[in-house]
């Protein structure tokens, strides 16, 4: 096993140093929802940063299989008072089915990440539907002697599994640190270690989700899933795996001791993991009791914020950060991120209405290479956002009449635009929430622009005036500029 290699949780120099198993293919499977609530903003972080990997390598030429999981089972318990489960208990009061539950936060879910501009994976396996191939799966890791069963429980046997590999490979965790920390469980007395972790648990009588199964009637373990699910769609070595930073132990640790032992070698080539979002230094979870949802976001429903944030502000908030950087949420940091949002919005209007010269006044530097480099750079979108910026300051430079563009130095820096802001990172301009809806809108404003032109060729400065004054009490900037007037919001 290439330690090197398993730790590799970046895409450094993406081009040069990532190596699809199959050349030209790539496939890629993300820790997906666990659809037992509305997603927050901790959900809208993972789900992001994979959208922003799979756009770049599709971008590349590369054909990708994105499989993102949904986990449904395996936790839904009818008394959720004491744990963390509130969907179990609303499926109890309401008089719901389990599957009901799960449609419903599935339904938000796809919701909220169409809302995000998150494009959808190629498929999206539940771990419902997935039980026999998970119990197969077991078996060869029984098979292997690896795992034991324990009261109609399966248990996999973690020191054994050391004793012939490496267990905390990826976390660079060892069994004796291990063992002193860890804190006691429900049904430790079944195992022979305290590391050991389920692979099949029987049903207590109150569990609503169960199944039978050669050793109990019951349900599999939460880490079983992955492995399952990626090697029959992804094939028994496949090339990313992906998830949050909370995910590596031990989630992706067990992942990795599950596919050495059930097939004699490591199912991933580059393991990624994001960072977290944390609210005052604390990350940002329902075991905190911290989260904001992103519905809330939306509409601006809870007390930590001062106002609602379009889903474009959210996702922008987000790509300001490298992904394997720790983001710390306010609500003054997210007024920041609208207020980035906007002026990138006006250079990116003022690009689509720019006058060309018959030669440049100014050379342009080389935007492209450079937010390559950066997308390269192990997606260092914080990079992207800066190289645009920077190449918006010779968009208002022209706009406002100070220096001279080419036909040519246009079409570059719009080519630059549309790959790198709307193609990688996924904003869609004219709106936060998409050009279509705002087209009545501006045309409404560009409207009254055009009585307001009229007015003043016509000297009736008052109207003219009328018009400027009651859009800026509006919350609309409006600018006389050498190319025309501007307006924005503001």
């Amino acid at each position: 096993m290439d330690r090197n290699l398993l730790l590799y949780n970046s895409l450094k120099r993406t081009k040069q140093l990532f190596k699809p198993l199959h050349e030209g293919h790539v496939g890629m499977y993300v820790c997906g929802p666990t659809v037992y609530g509305d997603a927050h903003l901790g959900h809208a972080r993972p789900a992001i940063t994979f959208d922003i990997l799979f756009r770049y390598l599709k971008h590349l030429g590369y054909k990708v299989r994105y499989v993102r999981n949904i986990t449904d089972v395996g936790h839904l318990e009818h008394d959720a008072d004491s744990g963390e489960d509130k969907i179990a208990k609303k499926a109890r009061l309401e008089q719901l089915e389990p599957m009901e539950v799960v449609q419903l936060y599935l339904n938000r879910y796809h919701h909220d990440m169409e809302a995000l501009n998150v494009l959808p994976p190629s498929i999206e396996p539940h771990a419902s539907g997935h039980i026999i191939e998970q119990i197969e799966y077991i078996k060869k890791i029984l098979d292997a002697g690896y795992a034991y069963e324990s009261e109609g429980s399966v248990y996999f046997d973690v020191e054994k599994y050391n004793r012939d590999h490496k267990y905390g490979i990826l976390s660079g965790r060892n069994i004796e640190d291990m063992l002193n920390t860890t804190r006691a469980l429900d049904g430790q007395e079944e195992k022979r270690n305290p590391l050991d972790f389920a692979l099949w648990k029987k049903a207590s009588p109150e569990h609503i989700m169960h199944w039978p199964s050669p050793w109990s009637e019951g349900f599999p373990g939460w880490h079983l899933e992955c492995s399952t699910m990626g090697e029959k769609y992804l094939g028994e070595t496949f090339d990313i795996h992906g998830g949050g930073l909370d995910l590596m132990f031990p989630h992706h640790e067990c992942e990795i001791a599950q596919s050495v032992a059930a097939q004699g070698h490591p199912a991933v080539n580059y393991w990624i993991h994001n960072n977290m979002i944390t609210i005052e230094g604390k990350k940002m979870g329902k075991s905190y009791n911290n989260f904001i949802t992103l519905e809330q976001f939306f509409n601006g429903d809870h007390p930590l914020l001062t106002q609602a944030y379009s889903p474009m502000v959210i996702r922008f908030f987000i790509l300001q950060a490298q992904y394997r950087s720790t983001v710390d949420f306010s609500n003054e940091a997210l007024q920041a991120a609208e207020k980035a949002l906007q002026k990138m919005l006006d250079i990116y209007r003022r690009l689509q209405n720019l006058t060309p010269a018959e030669k440049s006044t100014v050379e342009l530097p080389d935007f492209m290479t450079q937010a390559y480099e950066a997308m390269d750079d192990d997606l260092n979108t914080p990079m992207v956002i800066a190289v645009l910026f920077e190449a918006g300051k010779i968009i208002n430079s022209a706009f406002d009449g100070n220096v001279k563009l080419s036909a040519g130095d246009i079409e570059k820096l719009r080519k630059l635009f549309d790959t790198f802001l709307i193609d990688l990172l996924g904003m869609k301009v004219g709106s936060e929430e998409g050009a279509s809806n705002m087209k009545p809108f501006e045309g409404a404003v560009d409207l009254l622009m055009d009585i307001r032109k009229n007015a003043k060729e016509q000297k009736d400065w008052a109207t003219s005036d009328l018009i400027r004054d009651q859009l800026a009490a509006l919350g609309f900037n409006v600018k006389d500029t050498k190319q025309g007037v501007e307006w924005s919001l503001k």
